[in-house]
């Protein structure tokens, strides 16, 4: 089990980086892999052109992007950057632009990071924990936030009301309409690769299942985009992007798209608009 502190040194935090526009916000992240020898070159090309071929999916939470790529010969550990930018920047992002936090992931392959990745999906979901992240004034600050408990914070915390009764309580997990069917009790989080913003999705996703006592009855995938086009007809839903959305098409089965990657109420919401809840 990897553990998200130890994915990222304090070498790959940089704060106050200055970047003209996305693209070079990415490579400032990137370049810190390099640094630290995580990777060589070759990847921080590789993730801005994931971003030129499949949108600006990585931002998965306002101010908050994850660019990746996928594992290949150019990633020689997985590892995490941090860079904070010094202005914001836009990425194309909608309504989770402008970005201020750019953390660059390379995994090397496409389950040693999983856990981390879920643990780094809570600190962004603890608005204390965030706002450390964007006020912190040392790397070590930093690196304090992703290895120590949450601290108090005056924010309010996120305000989601999901059902915790019973399942044998709830309605069934099947959708209103005409041509009901029985649930298939899978759902898939889909990003570009499968191996980054959907393991944020996915951690969000199991946490809503579980408030509701669904988790037993259902599994949750995170996939790329190719993969989900065959898996999709065994699923009932699929949870990604407006930008991978878009390059999904039609895949004769529910797409619901997520903003804020996070949100444990924006997810609740999406599955109220689906399931019978």
């Amino acid at each position: 089990m990897a553990d998200l502190a130890t994915l990222i040194s304090v070498d790959a935090v940089s704060l106050g980086v200055v970047a003209d526009d996305w693209r070079a916000a990415v490579r400032a992240a990137g370049e810190l892999l390099v640094d630290v020898g995580v990777t060589s070159p070759e990847y921080t090309d590789a993730m801005i052109a994931t971003v030129e071929a499949s949108g600006p999916y990585i931002v998965l939470t306002p101010g908050f992007a994850l660019p990746h790529a996928r594992p290949d010969d150019s990633v020689h550990r997985t590892g995490l950057s941090f860079a904070r930018l010094a202005a914001p920047v836009e990425f194309g992002a909608g309504d989770n632009d402008p970005v201020t936090i750019v953390m660059a992931l390379a995994a090397a392959d496409s389950d040693q990071h999983r856990d981390a990745l879920a643990a780094l999906a809570r600190v962004l979901a603890d608005p204390g924990r965030r706002a450390r992240l964007d006020t912190a004034g040392t790397p070590a600050e930093i690196m304090d936030v992703f290895s120590g408990p949450a601290r108090a914070s005056t924010a309010q915390p996120e305000s989601v009301t999901v059902s915790d009764a019973p399942v044998a309580e709830q309605a069934p997990a099947t959708p209103v309409t005409e041509d009901t069917v029985a649930s298939k009790g899978r759902i898939l989080t889909v990003c570009g690769n499968g191996v980054g913003t959907s393991i944020f999705l996915k951690d969000t996703l199991e946490q809503v299942l579980s408030a509701w006592g669904w988790a037993p009855y259902f599994s949750v995938e995170a996939t790329d985009t190719i993969s989900a086009k065959g898996k999709a007809k065994d699923v009932d839903l699929v949870l990604t992007s407006s930008a991978i959305a878009d390059s999904l098409g039609d895949l004769g089965t529910p797409v619901q798209v997520i903003g804020d990657f996070t949100s444990k109420q924006e997810v609740d919401e999406a599955l109220r608009r689906w399931y019978a809840v």
